[in-house]
């Protein structure tokens, strides 16, 4: 493909009938030049913001992560020495040590996070944006950019980076420690990531798909129970029987989340369950001179208050502590404000919910933080760091919220409050 197509792949079309994911209000969003964007009218949220050169730039920047991420994995993260013995860490030596210690769970889960869902992400990226470049793109390049878009919620590559922050000071009075060529690879590697998001339009890498495909949907349907596809957001014909599939995508169709409410209180209620021994069980032990010394997650955040490291101490209390009460509490009040039909504070509650979606990933910092101490610090009798069951319920925790805010669908609260509410109450 010439840089012509790959310019006029990035623009939009002259309009386009859209329905916002959070509110189901359709609208018209016109063409949008290069840094300007597109919000809600009724709930204001960020329809498109459109980029220059999304394509050309995203691609770079994909190439460069997956260097980084190479150079990550394969080399030290830190090493560290006590009593005349070394020894050193690299990101899979977490989940190995998790895995030996008979806490597959979690090790499974860093694996996942840390380094699986990132990798992952960013070779289907790199490998969709390449595709886009050839003259005939693969059908195949729509469902591997909705796989990224599923994927991009757990590839937490910023949250591991503040874990391993955490472990590095809490591992400072304990033993000597050296940073390793990994740890500095994977700070740029959150950097590229964080701008190679931040550059990508996604609704131009559907519609330079779009333009490979004549049969996919340009426009939208004129009906009015058209239905909005949740992975590329296009309206869809309504389906009369069977499962539909959306025209440019293929995922599946539904007017609302199936059964949301349900499996959002169903998912919500489990975490709460989880929550309470998730505090009370150790999340780390460890054993200095034959002596033990377990530790929850309020006495990690102690622990750092009494070594003078209150801004630490601030954010580790604020990811493990407040952020999943205020998540839950603020799950229960939008579920059963859903249920009782209220129309009060609509815009808020959407804001609300917003933000519990895009905050819930950050209370991994505890886990990765405990992967880290296991993998660094077992130096026989003289100190080793022992992992418990308080860090696998509170990545079930973790885990938990995340899937009820992403079960939930924040449409129903408008559905529920009639569209005629008025949205500023």
């Amino acid at each position: 493909m010439d840089a012509g197509i790959l310019q006029a792949a990035a623009e939009t079309t002259p309009w386009r009938l859209w329905e916002c994911p959070d509110c189901a209000q359709r609208q018209v969003v016109p063409a949008l030049r290069a840094g300007t964007v597109a919000r809600c009218l009724r709930c204001n949220r960020l329809l498109r913001r459109a980029r220059h050169d999304p394509l050309g730039r995203a691609l770079a920047l994909n190439v460069a992560a997956l260097v980084l991420l190479g150079v990550a994995c394969l080399m030290p993260l830190m090493k560290v020495s006590a009593g005349g013995m070394d020894l050193s860490a690299d990101l899979f030596s977490g989940p190995r040590s998790l895995q030996s210690g008979g806490l597959w769970e979690l090790a499974t889960v860093v694996l996942f996070t840390s380094i699986a869902a990132p990798l992952v992400k960013v070779v289907a990226m790199t490998w969709l944006l390449i595709g886009l470049r050839r003259r005939r793109p693969g059908l195949h390049l729509r469902q591997v950019f909705a796989w990224i878009e599923w994927l991009r919620p757990w590839s937490m590559v910023e949250v591991y980076l503040f874990g391993v922050f955490v472990a590095y000071v809490k591992l400072i009075d304990l033993v000597h420690i050296e940073i390793g060529p990994a740890l500095y690879a994977l700070g740029a590697l959150m950097l590229t990531m964080v701008a190679a998001d931040a550059v990508l339009d996604r609704q131009a890498v559907w519609e330079a798909l779009d333009r490979q495909d004549p049969a996919a949907p340009h426009g939208a349907p004129a009906m009015a129970d058209a239905v909005n596809c949740e992975v590329c957001h296009v309206l869809n014909p309504p389906a009369h029987g069977g499962h539909a599939a959306c025209l440019r995508c293929g995922a599946h169709l539904h007017a609302r989340k199936p059964n949301s409410i349900a499996r959002a209180w169903a998912l919500m209620i489990a975490a709460v369950i989880l929550y309470a021994p998730a505090n009370i069980y150790p999340v780390l032990t460890v054993i200095q001179l034959g002596s033990g010394e377990p530790s929850t997650i309020m006495g990690g955040v102690v622990e750092l208050l009494s070594s003078g490291m209150y801004p630490l101490a601030a954010l580790v209390f604020c990811a493990s502590v407040v952020v999943p009460v205020l998540k839950l509490i603020a799950l229960g009040a939008i579920l059963v404000a859903t249920v009782l039909g209220s129309g009060r504070w609509l815009r808020d509650r959407t804001r609300a919910y917003r933000i519990v979606a895009a905050v819930g990933r950050w209370s991994m910092i505890d886990v990765f933080m405990a992967s880290i101490l296991v993998a660094l610090v077992h130096f026989g009798g003289l100190v080793t760091i022992n992992s418990g069951f308080g860090a696998v319920a509170f990545a079930g925790v973790v885990i938990l919220t995340m899937l009820a805010a992403e079960a939930f669908d924040p449409r129903l609260m408008w559905d529920a409050a009639g569209t005629e509410q008025d949205a500023a109450t």
